[in-house]
């Protein structure tokens, strides 16, 4: 690479500087290993604490800063204490998505050995799979941070639901070339589609958009799933899924209930993608109770920067970047087989300075 990539990078509140810090410590030993020149950060303030500071979520110019960006790192938003008059929460990210149109919201869920395991059955040690959240529509579309929600007085609020073609088109497109993607690497390569069509006509829309698409992949499996029985699937058989797409909501809750089967959140990473622009964050809280104690579990953050690397690679065209992010990948999966890697979120003894350093020693060994 002639020209370092560009990288804003907001730490945001609680942990989630912490484990930005340790994202990015990672990243960097990882290029060096290949021999690949460092990212260039660009640090952008916002967040519960800026907002506490300064009346703004944002920096004056951040939205257009991130916006240039080649990729954004988000570390975590949040704090209890620091609410707006409403007393919702301070949430530029999420209009981070809908201003960047960040539709695909990948969020792989896969089971390490050493690690929690929630299911008694042995087949749980297999789990590996992605939940695909679609992150600019659905009952998000009318989340407070956009303020499009019908208000009556003290006495009614409408919240709605909102799929259009244009983005689901693109979602399940996205959608099933993971699919594939991932067959190529040797997993299933099953794609399923999640939704409540047998209630609500926006659901049935939605399924209808993915049979339509479907038949531009026949090399793809497919099948369907109504959301209230793929969450007792993920409790029952997890290891029979590979890909599941579905509306926001849907996957803002089924994804944190499929994180609490390989360990809890400490272990969710995610990837937010549109057609120019990607943001990559851990899809825990900010925890700011533990802020700054070396107790938070940075593998979140730091598997979130091995899907920027992979998102990097091919936007920048430059492969020995899917490289690095496979060496993260295998230097944590080794780390956890070794009994290496011991956070204290899985009652281990290892904080977040320890793990991240066990994973740069990984990089160093890892073939």
């Amino acid at each position: 690479m002639s020209e370092k990539l560009n990288i804003a990078v907001i730490k945001g509140d609680g942990i989630g500087i912490d484990v930005t810090e340790a994202t990015m410590a990672v990243v960097t030993a990882a290029l060096t290993r290949l021999g690949l020149p460092a990212l260039h950060e660009t640090h952008i303030s916002a967040g519960a604490g800026h907002f506490r500071d300064t009346g703004c979520d944002i920096q004056k110019g951040g939205e257009e800063l991130a916006g240039s960006a080649d990729a954004i790192f988000l570390g975590a938003i949040g704090l209890p204490s620091v609410r707006h008059a409403d007393g919702t929460e301070i949430s530029p990210h999420l209009r981070l998505r809908d201003q960047f149109g960040l539709y695909a919201g990948v969020r792989p869920v896969k089971a390490y050995p050493n690690a929690p395991q929630r299911l008694a059955d042995p087949r749980a040690a297999k789990i590996d799979m992605v939940i695909l959240r679609e992150s600019t529509e659905g009952l998000f579309y009318s989340a407070a941070v956009h303020d499009r929600s019908i208000v009556k007085g003290d006495d009614e609020v409408q919240d709605f639901m909102r799929i259009t073609r244009p983005t689901t088109e693109k979602l399940h497109h996205f959608g099933f070339k993971l699919a594939q993607k991932r067959r190529e690497r040797g997993k299933m390569g099953k794609f399923t589609c999640v939704d409540k069509a047998n209630v609500f006509k926006s659901q049935a829309f939605f399924r209808k958009i993915f049979d339509e698409v479907k038949t531009d992949y026949p090399d793809i499996k497919t099948d369907y799933n109504y959301v209230d029985a793929m969450a007792l699937c993920l409790v029952r058989n997890p290891w029979d899924y590979d890909v599941m797409v579905m509306e926001n909501m849907f996957g803002d809750i089924l994804s944190d209930l499929a994180g609490g089967l390989v360990g809890g959140m400490g272990m969710a990473s995610c990837a937010e993608i549109g057609d120019d622009v990607g943001l990559f964050q851990a899809a825990h809280g900010s925890a700011p109770d533990i802020m700054g104690q070396d107790k938070a579990n940075p593998l979140a953050a730091i598997l979130s920067g091995a899907l920027m690397l992979d998102y990097l690679a091919e936007r920048a065209d430059q492969s020995a970047l899917a490289d690095a992010a496979d060496l993260i990948d295998r230097a944590v999966d080794a780390g956890f087989a070794a009994n290496r890697l011991r956070p204290m979120e899985f009652g281990g003894d290892m904080g977040t300075k320890a793990v991240t350093e066990e994973v740069i020693a990984q990089l160093a060994v890892v073939k």
